[in-house]
């Protein structure tokens, strides 16, 4: 059940809080007044879309709050826990809205992404909106519609997870198909393709190697004028020796430490150079004798290099990547050599997909004959009571000839609403009032079938009025035994079945606009009433017959 809800900042709300009653509750107020607003605000905190111009003018957010009484609502309790969203038996829903048009979710303390809002707000509530008789003449909203009073989601579920794996493995299958297609010819190119690179025998690390070895070989000349030269300037030269300056400076200083101890450590640092100038000038000595040009490596080691740059231009990757293509190739080869394979087990398992699908499809399609026969006889009962005597109302079933996630039914509401006349579907339906008043009759039936505990009406009885009034109010007042009904109408033979009256008033000064929602008590609703009744002048003859609506209320 609806507790409470809370607004801030929302179109020309600036903050509302309102509680509810667990029977029925009506909304009212002048038209244009903001009854429909708070509607929507609700439905925003269950996970509707929204936007930033939803937001009051110059507020920095617009904050929404539901709080919900979930003790016996096993199925929103049960989805809590499995999120590990649960908090006892408390279920709080709050969304906010940015100028930017971000929003942020949560449930229970905790930040939810919107579909995860929106999953357990079809739990909590279920809303009928005010033009929901313009979408009842579409067949796919007529079927939901059927699916919902049958309680037959679960079946839905089953046929929805295995029509969407047949779907996706009979595309699978098509594609192996058509490439099986050109097989052989793919097969002989990637064979040639992996022979080459077979050939090739690529290491890895092997390119850079290559390329440092060639390009020392390439300058060996350079190298070893290079070597002599160093060696020349740290040994052998006799101006610019080194060697021999070190060993110099630390004769020197050696001198002149015998007079200050202070300079022992420079010296320590000229011996450290001089043996390492030693060191290296040994090095360098070596690394001269060693490096001889190879003219026939030199050309071995080019040709390699350029074969493995043709194969990467081939393949159009970089050489160091020739490993990985390799391998992917194989891989290939490996799927394609084994296609066949793959193609026969792909058209069993399609095959035993279908055959569940069928099974399931044809479950539903009784389970639907059965739930259409059940929601006929009750419409039509209810279009007797709303004024259309001798109605008929069927629920038709035929083969699709395409099977979907839904079935491979196709279903069609068909109503006669004078007697003699034969059935026609609902949307060939010309009087407004009438489609009103199926709409509203499918609505209250539909509901009363659902495990959803709170339903909202939002001004469904439009189209409608004098004595049929009488009994949709007692519908909605029926219906409220066994949930919490909310009914926005301008209506007042529906708005004094209500136990519990909401009155929206909107207010403007010169500055802005404000809308406000305040409880009516038993003085207020006779006023209420009898301003629905007879318009902005009331007389006490309103007033008495507004009095009387409501002692017969109970």
């Amino acid at each position: 059940m609806l507790r409470s809800l809370q607004i801030r900042n929302f179109a020309i709300i600036d903050e509302i809080d309102i509680t509810f009653n667990d029977d029925m509750t009506v909304l009212t107020g002048e038209t244009g007044a903001g009854k429909s607003i708070l509607i929507d605000a609700l439905s925003l905190v269950l996970g509707e879309r929204g936007s930033s111009n939803l937001i009051r003018n110059k507020e920095k957010r617009a904050e929404y709050t539901a709080e919900f009484e979930i003790t016996n609502n096993s199925h929103a309790l049960n989805w809590l826990i499995e999120k590990s969203l649960d908090n006892e038996n408390e279920c709080i829903l709050r969304r906010t809205i940015s100028p930017d048009g971000k929003s942020r979710s949560f449930i229970n303390g905790n930040t939810v992404n919107l579909q995860s809002l929106k999953s357990l707000g079809d739990l909590l509530v279920d809303i009928h909106g005010q033009h929901f008789h313009q979408s009842l003449c579409k067949k796919n909203v007529q079927r939901d519609l059927l699916d919902h009073f049958g309680g037959l989601s679960v079946t839905k579920n089953k046929i929805k997870r295995i029509f969407n794996e047949w779907k996706e493995l009979s595309d699978q299958l098509s594609k192996m198909i058509e490439g099986n297609t050109n097989k052989e010819d793919r097969i002989d190119l990637l064979s040639f393709q992996l022979k080459e690179l077979d050939e090739l025998a690529l290491k890895p690390g092997e390119y850079d190697s290559l390329n440092s070895e060639f390009k020392k070989i390439s300058n060996i000349e350079k190298i070893n004028k290079g070597i002599n030269s160093l060696i020349d300037c740290l040994q052998s030269n006799e101006i610019t020796n080194v060697e021999q300056m070190l060993n110099d400076s630390i004769k020197n200083i050696d001198t002149l430490a015998t007079f200050d101890n202070s300079l022992k450590e420079t010296k320590d640092l000229l011996s450290e150079a001089e043996i390492n100038v030693s060191e290296a000038i040994g090095n360098l000595s070596r690394y001269g004798e060693s490096i001889d040009y190879d003219n026939q490596k030199s050309r071995e080691i080019e040709e390699r290099i350029n074969t493995i740059i043709s194969l990467s231009r081939k393949h159009r990757v970089d050489p160091d990547e020739l490993i990985d293509t390799k391998i992917q190739i194989e891989k290939e080869l490996n799927e394609l050599n084994n296609s066949q394979t793959s193609i026969d087990e792909a058209e069993r398992h399609l095959s035993d997909l279908r055959k569940k699908y069928d099974d399931l499809a044809s479950e539903l399609t009784k389970k639907r004959s059965d739930s259409a026969k059940k929601l006929s006889g009750l419409v039509a009962d209810s279009m007797n009571e709303l004024g259309m005597t001798g109605g008929i109302f069927e629920v038709e079933i035929t083969p699709s000839n395409n099977i979907s996630q839904h079935g491979n039914d196709d279903i069609t509401f068909h109503i006669s609403a004078n007697p003699g006349q034969k059935p026609q579907p609902l949307s060939n339906i010309a009087s407004g009032g009438e489609l009103s008043r199926m709409s509203l009759a499918i609505q209250v039936i539909t509901s009363n079938g659902t495990n959803i505990p709170t339903m909202i009406f939002d001004e469904v009885d439009s189209g409608i009025g004098g004595a049929i009034a009488e009994v949709v109010g007692n519908k909605l007042k029926d219906l409220g035994q066994n949930k919490q009904v909310l009914c926005v109408t301008h209506l007042a033979q529906v708005a004094s079945k209500g136990s519990s009256h909401i009155r929206i008033n909107k207010l403007t000064d010169n500055k802005k606009t404000k809308i406000y929602a305040c409880k009516l008590n038993a003085d207020e609703r006779i006023e209420e009433i009898a301003r629905m009744i007879g318009g902005i002048e009331l007389t006490e003859k309103t007033r008495e017959y507004a009095k009387e609506m409501l002692s017969l209320r109970s």
